[in-house]
């Protein structure tokens, strides 16, 4: 490799890296010869921060000190132990305080979402998402379609990449819902696509929605924590997202669900009622006639785990011991840039990178295809995972890497790319 892509220039970066303190906050997985794992599997599962497993130690102590009346009693009492998030939550999203809760898991809660926000007409019933959908969402909106009494091959509107192309773009979507809109009662898609990496242009899409009377919402699963956003100020009606990837809560923790201020008030919005969205105030007068708060927690159901909140909020703890989000953003556009970088270079005949490359449509994920007779990529996905590489690898051809800010470095960018092209080497 040349001088500029060498282990003493990626340690360079690493050196000047003004957040590189905040891996020292995270447990980094072991390889069975001791060393550390080079983990690039934040977009699947983000690695375990140290105050997340110190909160859960924090509330068990608390159940075994108070049983029951941990709910009022601590810094941190378990009644509205959800509202601790709610800042974090906010910031991340570009949100108010009172638009975000912790609830449910994230295809429950766009189910939710839909219940209010899908209601289909005779004229209107059309659902647009894309071709390539997460499978969870893409059976959401099926089943809600088939719910409705309407057909999903009628009813469902599937955005396809051009010919020959991997992303979507821009005007294509656009002019989708420019054809479709007057029949569409809600747009449904991504923050980032799962599969490529892309990075959807949420606030283009949600006014072209609604210039054409559609309800627009939007699955952040691979967004939140990865890049910046303005669910408020781009007036998009909900959204939904899990909370272990890029926010690093632990595996099935309880996910997270945007609702613009507007529809708080909306007393004719229809919602599946739960008494934890019912009226703190008089909650438990125990009377059966709801009464929703005006505010996104309207949609919570039930008591929420602790457990898992206290989880999130070491997270959201360290995220803001980092600086928050647009400084991950800084480091993850600096470090997925590199990488870019490294694989163009020293392996351009032998890699395709379906990830855009413009920094406003792409995130912290680089998605690789191999160009390699006789050998695919889940044969180059074993040999670098054998060698110390936990990335993942998604049928048909995809090996997904995730540099993520929080605790991945320059170095760990350069040893990578290092096993890849070995892995590839050997399998010429």
């Amino acid at each position: 490799m040349s001088n500029l892509f060498s282990l003493e220039y990626a340690q360079q970066l690493d050196a000047q890296d003004p957040i590189k303190h905040i891996r020292q906050s995270f447990t980094i997985p072991k390889q069975s010869n001791g060393n550390e794992e080079i983990y690039l599997c934040g977009n699947s599962l983000g690695l375990q921060p140290k105050l997340a497993a110190q909160y859960v130690n924090d509330e068990l102590s608390q159940w075994a000190k108070l049983g029951v009346k941990g709910h009022f009693s601590g810094d941190y009492p378990w009644m509205p132990y959800h509202e601790f998030l709610s800042e974090g939550f906010a910031e991340l999203v570009g949100a108010k305080t009172k638009e975000v809760v912790s609830m449910n898991t994230l295809t429950a809660n766009l189910h939710f979402m839909m219940v209010s926000f899908y209601r289909p007409t005779q004229t209107r019933h059309k659902i647009i998402i894309e071709d390539h959908a997460f499978p969870s969402d893409h059976y959401a909106v099926e089943s809600q379609i088939k719910y409705h009494g309407f057909n999903p091959e009628q009813s469902m509107i599937l955005l396809k990449p051009r010919e020959g192309e991997e992303t979507l773009r821009d005007e294509d979507i656009l002019k989708a819902i420019e054809e479709h809109g007057d029949t569409t009662a809600l747009i449904m898609l991504p923050g980032v696509q799962y599969y490529t990496g892309q990075v959807l242009d949420m606030e283009s899409i949600t006014k072209a929605g609604h210039d054409k009377g559609c309800k627009v919402g939007f699955d952040l699963a691979h967004a939140t924590g990865n890049i910046p956003m303005k669910l408020h100020e781009w007036n998009v009606d909900f959204a939904a997202w899990c909370t272990y990837k890029y926010l690093n809560s632990g595996p099935g923790s309880v996910a997270g669900c945007f609702v613009h201020e507007r529809h708080h008030t909306d007393k004719d919005l229809p919602r599946f009622a739960g008494w934890w969205g019912h009226d703190k105030d008089s909650r438990f007068k125990m009377e059966n006639q709801f009464v929703p708060m005006e505010s996104a927690e309207a949609w919570q159901l039930s008591n929420p785990p602790i457990l898992s909140l206290a989880a999130i909020r070491g997270s959201l703890d360290t995220i803001k011991n980092a600086g928050g989000i647009h400084k991950l953003r800084e480091k993850s556009l600096a470090l997925t840039n590199y990488l870019r970088q490294l694989l163009e270079q020293e392996l351009k005949d032998d890699i395709n990178i379906l990830t855009p490359k413009e920094d406003k449509s792409s995130g912290a994920q680089l998605s690789l295809t191999v160009n390699l007779q006789g050998a695919d990529g889940k044969q180059i996905f074993d040999a670098i995972e054998a060698d110390g590489v936990t990335c993942d690898f998604r049928h048909p051809n995809v090996i997904r890497v995730a540099p993520v800010p929080q605790y991945n470095s320059f170095e760990d960018c350069f040893h990578f790319v290092t096993i890849l092209q070995n892995a590839i080497e050997g399998a010429k």
